[in-house]
């Protein structure tokens, strides 16, 4: 073993790094006993690439720190992509390290050898590929040089996952009784860039906001921030904003945000539309879940759109970006809170507001007779979920109807979904990796084929005692029932819903999980207590929630 990757993880340690998330393999030997041996990390040992990448993201996403992550070389690499590309979009840091032969041996028909240099390309943000040759003086330097690069790049702003390609030459395992120590190391730090705005071009925005008659703030996905939701709701406050946060936003805490603007903008006319029109749009975090806010804010442009991101690449999702401000959102809006707060609120927030309360309301009533539909237990689920638990979301409908239904301003509760690349896979494996790192209650409401497609997530020897489940079954994909398209074809069934029958019960005698069959009346709080990890299937048709899903939207539309 060499003594510069024992360097590396002594370099990692030094950084701050407390979790390293390993795949079995051969190649890969040099550096896995480089950080088990250096006996300062928590290791985590799964066999499924493709899930330990999603369960290491969920680590890092839990604890704001990056988690190392190790496979062997070859085709295990190229598993590891959709949580690297997820982590990408979602601004989560991991430090992925791949073994591969050395370059010599590529395009040689030589066993477990691809091409891994810029293996996740535009999906990684730096990417280095090491000399196989680690003894000499030089090459140690470059090493140790390359991992401080990395490790900073990934836990720069915006956050990221990085990647070092580590070829190896034979032999890969230390002799028995051999001995290496790690040779003389250097930690490069690194100071954040100041973020504060020069008071010229500060006071030059200050009169543009007092100018604004009806200013619109839209919170994306993000991470909750009480320092960061306090600011922003005495800026609304100050200035008679509007503030529209999706289930996602984490600012469901703030009493003033707009939580069902999905639901009532899917519902009125345009002539209503038009007058919840901003002259002033202030946008920051990451993507927004609902496609009626993003078509209504394209239809009605802003004379002035400003995004809030420190660094990175500033997205035009509306189609109105005028102004980039280089600033943390909590710091901005701390500025512009001299003035007196108004008394009451301002005639653009009384519109908004009016048509949250409706629209809260509609979707209340409508929901109150039992149904077997899994739009009303998601419904009831959500009434029963325990404060301090953190909610996780799989894609398609779980994460749609949450944010229909939403969750009230006194609802202590952290919510968390793959929405980077909004795809299926890896939705429990990340949540597997919230619960390795944090031993409060870890919720994960998702449908049958996200599941059963991430059941790799459970092939492990780690103890998820803080994991619930609760598993929407209607045997396909109902999301395709409803959008315009494959909801009209007639090769639906087959080509697009994923039509399956199984049930959970089975999986789940096989991995230890306490197995709970969803009925009328069942006791939520026997559910979320008890020991061990525990699953609430809830078995219904696709048929069903289509036409109850359809009602409700016919309802939001007749009643507000």
């Amino acid at each position: 073993m060499h003594g510069v990757l024992l360097s590396l993880a002594e370099i990692a340690s030094k950084a701050g790094i407390t979790d390293v998330v390993i795949c079995p393999g051969s190649r890969s030997a040099p550096l896995v006993l480089a950080f088990v041996r250096h006996g300062a990390f928590r290791t985590h040992v799964f066999s499924d690439e493709r899930s330990a990448a999603f369960i290491a993201l969920g680590i890092a996403q839990r604890t704001g720190r990056p988690v190392v992550l190790i496979c062997t070389s070859g085709s295990a690499a190229y598993n590891f992509a959709p949580a690297v590309a997820e982590a990408f979009f979602q601004q989560i840091p991991l430090v992925v390290l791949t073994a591969d032969r050395p370059k010599e041996w590529i395009d040689q028909l030589d066993g477990q050898t691809i091409r891994q240099t810029n293996l996740f390309a535009g999906h990684a943000k730096r990417a280095w590929e090491l000399n196989a040759d680690y003894t000499h003086q030089d090459s140690a330097w470059y090493a140790q040089r390359v991992f401080n690069e990395a490790i900073y790049t990934a836990f720069e702003a915006p956050n990221g996952p990085v990647h070092v390609n580590f070829p190896f030459r034979e032999p890969l395992y230390p002799e028995t009784g051999e001995h290496h120590h790690t040779q003389p190391f250097r930690h490069i730090a690194i100071q954040p860039p100041a973020l504060s705005i020069a008071p010229e071009p500060l006071a030059a925005l200050a009169a543009q906001i007092k100018e604004a008659k009806k200013i619109l703030i839209v919170v994306g996905q993000g991470n909750y921030s009480s320092a960061t939701l306090a600011a922003v709701q005495l800026f609304s406050r100050h200035h008679g904003a509007v503030i529209v946060g999706d289930i996602l936003s984490n600012f469901h805490g703030c009493e003033d945000t707009i939580r069902l603007a999905d639901g009532f903008l899917g519902a009125i006319d345009t002539q209503k539309k038009s007058a919840l029109a901003p002259d002033l749009l202030i946008t920051f975090g990451l993507s927004v879940i609902s496609k009626n806010l993003k078509l209504f804010l394209r239809a009605h442009r802003p004379n002035q759109h400003w995004h809030l991101q420190p660094s990175g690449v500033a997205p035009d999702t509306f189609q109105s970006l005028t102004r980039i401000i280089r600033t943390t959102p909590q710091w901005f809006f701390h500025q512009f809170q001299h003035e007196s707060a108004h008394t009451e609120r301002s005639e653009f927030q009384l519109q908004w507001q009016g048509l949250e309360t409706a629209c809260e309301a509609a979707t209340r009533n409508f929901l109150a007779p039992p149904t077997d539909s899994e739009f009303f237990v998601v419904n009831e689920f959500l009434r029963h979920l325990p404060d301090n638990a953190t909610l996780h979301l799989s894609n398609s409908m779980p994460v749609r109807y949450v944010n229909y239904i939403g969750l009230a301003p006194n609802r202590n509760v952290q919510v968390y979904a793959n929405r980077g690349t909004s795809g299926i896979d890896g939705c429990t494996s990340t949540a597997v990796g919230h619960a390795l790192a944090d031993a409060s209650r870890q919720v994960l409401l998702t449908g049958d084929v996200a599941f059963f497609y991430d059941s790799n997530a459970f092939w492990h020897s780690k103890s998820l005692p803080n994991l619930r489940i609760v598993l929407l079954n209607n045997h396909g994909g109902v999301i395709f029932k409803l959008i315009d398209g494959p909801g009209d074809l007639p090769e639906m069934s087959q080509y697009f819903v994923t039509e399956q029958k199984r049930s959970a019960q089975a999986l789940c005698a096989e991995f230890g999980i306490r197995y709970i069959r969803y009925a009328p009346g069942i006791a939520w709080a026997d559910f979320f207590s008890g020991d061990g990890p525990a699953l609430l299937e809830v078995v219904s048709t696709p048929e069903q929630n289509k036409l109850y899903f359809t009602q409700f939207k016919q309802h939001l539309k007749s009643s507000i």
